[in-house]
């Protein structure tokens, strides 16, 4: 049994882990300001991550053997939980993102470097120990951090890395896909809606591939990096089998039963494409969390679940 704190937790994957903690007979504590009530049996301190004094004061004298961040996105957030946590717990886990790794959204602060083309990204090619850090920026602006998204998981990545005082990891999460509902992205609705309706799908001329994840898998893997392993630094998360957008429209329409082929609509920048259209390469490669002792599935084997899934949700 560990005693394990997850900021966040209220929703998804994070809600799914907490269950999952708590199943395993953890002493789970959750951090949120109020939006969700975890599973009986586990604490929940209400308080705003982002309020230093208060933080403080509803944690008081408890320390945890891991703490579970999933809700860190700008490195002032970062640099508090830095100050909050060091000396109280002795391992961090922070839930990144794959849009680290997006060359066009790292022109303010840092350039990333070259990846041969078609080549699935290492960890390395975003390295924290060494990305620039700029906390002066308006990150407690909505509007700036939801435009600034990937540049602000990768200055908080840099924070908690150089932070000490525990140690630290990071997971880089595919697009996460699966829970019907829950997935309130939406991304994947996106593609029944239009097999189910007949509408053509906005793609680039040129697909490149991108990686996936289940959201049942995502939970498991930040349950290992909790509790099953020692590792630090950057992780990538993704299940086997890339695909490109008309190889994913493809699986969506097998999946659905629907008997429709997608139909698909070429547009060119600046116009908007469908999720997951991508002209560039844009998978990531899951060697190190295999070698690790992580064992993934492939995209095949749970997606047209998660078609299923979509497809008996309620429509927004």
């Amino acid at each position: 049994m560990q005693r394990i704190c997850v900021i966040g937790g209220s929703r998804y994957f994070g809600k799914l882990l907490v269950q999952r903690l708590s199943a395993a007979g953890h002493q789970v504590t959750v951090i949120n300001r109020g939006s969700g009530r975890p599973p009986a049996g586990v604490e929940h301190l209400v308080v705003d991550r982002d309020d230093e004094a208060a933080l403080l004061a509803a944690l008081g004298p408890r320390t945890f053997d891991v703490v579970v961040d999933q809700v860190c996105y700008t490195p002032v957030q970062a640099a508090i939980a830095a100050r909050v946590f060091a000396g109280r717990t002795g391992r961090y886990v922070m839930t990144s993102t794959i849009e680290v790794y997006d060359p066009a959204t790292a022109t303010a602060a840092g350039a990333l470097p070259a990846v041969p083309a078609d080549t699935p990204v290492p960890e390395g090619t975003v390295d924290p120990a060494a990305w620039p850090v700029t906390p002066d920026l308006p990150w407690h602006d909505a509007a700036y951090r939801e435009a600034h998204y990937a540049e602000g998981k990768r200055q908080a990545e840099a924070v908690l890395t150089r932070a000490g005082g525990f140690t630290f990891a990071s997971v880089r999460s595919a697009h996460v896909l699966g829970g019907g509902a829950q997935e309130f992205t939406g991304r994947l609705a996106h593609y029944t809606r239009r097999l189910e309706r007949g509408e053509p799908i906005a793609v680039r001329a040129e697909e490149r591939p991108t990686v996936f994840i289940h959201y049942g898998e995502l939970a498991a893997l930040l349950q290992w990096a909790a509790t099953g392993t020692d590792f630090s630094g950057p992780l990538n998360a993704c299940s086997d089998g890339p695909l490109d957008v008309r190889a994913f429209a493809a699986a969506v329409a097998v999946a659905s039963r629907t008997g429709r082929e997608p139909r698909f609509r070429v547009t060119a920048a600046p116009a908007p494409a469908s999720p997951f259209s991508f002209d560039r390469h844009y998978a990531m490669s899951n060697a190190r969390a295999k070698e690790l002792g992580f064992t993934f599935s492939h995209t095949a084997d749970w997606l047209p679940d998660a078609v299923a899934e979509a497809l008996a949700a309620p429509t927004p």
